[in-house]
């Protein structure tokens, strides 16, 4: 199969991943600004949906204004904002112990959700990206989970690391999952992020649009492209990020993405109506 260069036609709501796709640490990827320039003069739903745990709305925004992009807070969804949504939804009144970073915390206080380091109260263990991870956390994970014999274990992302320019990254979320259960014997009970369809479920909130007219745009394979399979979506792969155009073509012809390009702005297709 010959994956598609480029976008055949527009579709009723974009959805694009950030870190990647849009950006690539502090510089804007080419193409982005002329695509999304070219959504918002013709009205169509624009939302933006991160991985990255350790950023506010509101810092997202910040963002994407000074690199010279239009957003709100309303536009933007992160394993922040699921986290919270589904402990309200799946477990309100629930003790959770968060190993992250504080925008995490900060918005699990001000939704009233209890936070404890004593094991002996902690329903829920939530690991997550956390450069500030210690043993102690661990410890109170392991005492949570094994030794009181009472608490899940749950994350905001399944990445492995996360992305930097130059090659580098930083060991994310699934290295803090995969310690908890190396000593625990447990295994994950729930992620929250990507590739969850419940995450660009939420993106979309109250648009009302058939999903299979909507489109997904990302640089990963194993969560961007996966949400839009999973949820019936349209997917793009942008060859800027983590996955590769040889990755893409290997897989199996129901989960490779519908189109590939070299460049987000290749989204767009040739002749506009």
């Amino acid at each position: 199969m010959t994956l598609s260069p480029r976008g055949s036609e527009l579709y009723d709501a974009y959805v694009f991943d950030l870190d990647g796709t849009i950006y690539l640490g502090e510089h804007l990827l080419p193409g982005a600004a002329d695509l999304l320039g070219e959504l918002r003069r013709r009205d169509l739903p624009v939302r933006f949906v991160s991985n990255n745990p350790t950023k506010s709305l509101d810092q997202y925004v910040d963002k994407l204004t000074g690199l010279g992009l239009a957003a709100d807070p309303g536009e933007v969804t992160n394993t922040v904002v699921a986290m919270v949504r589904w402990l309200q939804a799946e477990h309100p009144g629930a003790v959770v112990f968060p190993i992250s970073e504080q925008p995490l915390i900060d918005a699990l206080t001000a939704a009233g959700i209890e936070i404890s380091d004593d094991p002996a109260r902690i329903d829920i263990v939530i690991a997550s990206y956390d450069r500030t991870l210690a043993y102690a956390k661990l410890q109170i994970a392991f005492d949570a989970i094994w030794f009181h014999k009472r608490a899940i274990l749950v994350t905001t992302n399944p990445d492995r690391y996360c992305p930097f320019p130059g090659g580098r990254g930083e060991p994310d979320a699934a290295a803090v999952v995969a310690a908890i259960e190396a000593c625990t014997s447990t295994t994950l009970t729930k992620n929250v992020g990507k590739p969850d369809p419940a995450m660009v479920r939420a993106a979309l909130a109250g648009l009302d649009l058939d999903l299979s007219r909507c489109v997904m745009v990302g640089d990963r394979l194993g969560t961007d492209i996966r949400m839009a399979t999973d949820a019936g979506m349209v997917s793009a792969m942008v060859l800027t990020g983590d996955s590769t155009r040889a990755e893409a073509e290997a897989l199996p012809a129901a989960q490779q993405p519908t189109y590939l390009l070299d460049r987000i702005d290749h989204l767009l297709p040739t002749e506009l109506p």
